[in-house]
C-alpha cells in the first residue's frame, strides 16, 4: 500500500526529507506521495518515517493503492536494482 497525504497537511516540510525513496514532493497545495515510489519504508525502516514525524497525522494508507508487504518488498528490490 502506498501512503497518501490528505488535505489536513500544513506544509510543515518535515516528511519530505524523511522519505528514503524520494516519494514525497511538494504539490500545488500540499505535499504529495508518488505511489510508484512509496514502499511504506519497507526495506529501509520498520515503520513509515513520514507517518512517524507528521505532527498532524495527515498521512494515511491510500485505499486506491493497496499492496501486500511482499509487493512492497518487491518494489523496493526493483528500485535498488
Amino acid at each position: 500500500m502506498a501512503l497518501l497525504i490528505i488535505d489536513e497537511c500544513i506544509n510543515c516540510d518535515v516528511c519530505e526529507p524523511e522519505c528514503p525513496n524520494a516519494a514525497i514532493t511538494q504539490g500545488e497545495e500540499i505535499y504529495e506521495i508518488d505511489p510508484n515510489l512509496c514502499t511504506e519504508c519497507v526495506g529501509h525502516f520498520d515503520t513509515p518515517q513520514c507517518m512517524e514525524v507528521c505532527p498532524v497525522d495527515c498521512i494515511l494508507i491510500d485505499p486506491e493503492n493497496k499492496e501486500t508487504q511482499e509487493a512492497l518488498q518487491k518494489k523496493y528490490q526493483k528500485m535498488i536494482g
